[in-house]
Order: structure tokens, then sequence, then C-alpha cells
């Protein structure tokens, strides 16, 4: 034990190798993605009120992370916190605008918050630092400062369908990363989340998509 903790890379070093791991877990993921036909509706959705406990408790147990975990948890955690940041601007914005809409807002908002304490706790579970590797990045289904400056300088009809192609995306990439992890991960504990979270996804995508007056067209770049 004392050996292995006397070689566990600094954080500087971690951070080096987590940018080269999210590389390779971005390709994985999307091969993972077009053998399994990721973006059909296959899927049972989920109810949406269901998606709220999507996530189990953070264990309190020790656990291993692999390369794959800590890569996911360091992008998953900056993705929820981008959905959460756009949720809580919406709030601010007119009360009457797509009710239907708001209603799923409030429940992933829910979802978003438990799975930021169950990521968090398995990193604390691995003796891992939380480092934000991606600040300032454009990845893929992130909601940045720069898609919230956008939607604040929106008009009021042009906000829900802006909201629902920025949650659409974030939605449907947490699908493809979670689909990674559970195919290249190494925890059982995470690869169980992971699970669990794309199932909750796949509910709010359905969700999202079939509310009354949706717009189903692809959000743009």
């Amino acid at each position: 034990m004392d050996e292995q903790i006397a070689e566990r890379p600094g954080p500087r070093v971690r951070a080096g190798r987590l940018v080269g791991v999210v590389a390779t877990l971005g390709a994985t993921t999307l091969a993972v993605a077009l053998s399994q036909g990721w973006g059909c509706t296959e899927q049972a959705p989920v109810p949406s009120s269901a998606a709220a406990s999507s996530a189990a408790a953070a264990p309190t147990a020790p656990v291993v992370l692999n390369g794959t975990d800590d890569a996911f948890i360091q992008l998953l955690i900056p993705m929820n916190e981008g959905a959460l940041a756009l949720i809580d601007q919406l709030d601010t914005r007119r009360a009457d605008a797509d009710p239907s809409l708001r209603a799923l807002l409030g429940e992933l908002r829910k979802t978003h918050e438990a799975e930021l304490r169950d990521l968090r706790g398995l990193l604390a579970a691995g003796n891992v630092p939380e480092l934000n590797i991606h600040e300032g990045h454009q990845m893929p289904g992130m909601v940045t400062d720069a898609r919230l400056a956008e939607l604040r300088a929106a008009s009021d009809a042009e906000v829900p369908s802006q909201a629902a192609a920025l949650i659409r995306a974030h939605l449907a990439q947490t699908v493809v990363l979670c689909r990674g992890e559970q195919d290249a991960g190494g925890s059982p504990e995470l690869k169980a989340l992971a699970g669990r979270i794309q199932q909750a996804r796949a509910a709010e995508l359905s969700a999202l998509d079939n509310r009354p007056g949706a717009s189903t067209a692809a959000p743009g770049g």
C-alpha cells in the first residue's frame, strides 16, 4: 500500500495524462456509438420522474479508477455544471415561456445535482483530485459561457428552441460518453453509475422531444 501511494502521480502529471485519455475516450465512444447505432431511439423510455433517482449513493469504501474512469468523471462534472448553469439562467427568463420545457428542466436539475454528488464521491473514494482540465475548451455537448451569452442575448421567443437544442446536445453527448465508460472503464461502481446515467438520459431525451410543440430538428453547430 505504501509503495502504491508513493508512486501516485502528482496533479500536473495526472492532468497531462487525462488530456490524452480523454482523446482516447472520445475515439472509443465514437466507435461504440457507431457500432451500437447511437442516435436511434430503440431504448425503452424511462419515466422522467425516475431519472432523479438514477444515480446511487456514492460509495464509502475505496474504489480503483483507471484512466478512462478518471477522464469520464473529469469531463462529466463540467458538462453537468454547464447544464445546471443553463437551467439557472433560464429561471431568470419569462415564467410563461414553454411550461413543458421548464418542467423537464426541473427534473434535470435534480438528476444532475445527484450525479455531481456521486461523481465527486467516486473521485474521493478513489483518492483522485478533481481537475478542471476542460476549462475554456469547446467540448461536444458542453454548455459554455459563450453559449450562455448567446442565450442571454436571444429574444424571449427564441429562448425555448435555443435552450432545447443546447440541452439535447448535452444529453446526447452524455449517452455517448456513458457508453464509452461502460466499454473501457475499470471501476465496477463507476460503470454501473454510467449505465444508470445513460438510462436517465434516454428518458430525458424522449421527454424533451415528445413534449408539446417540441421541434426535433438537429441543433446548430
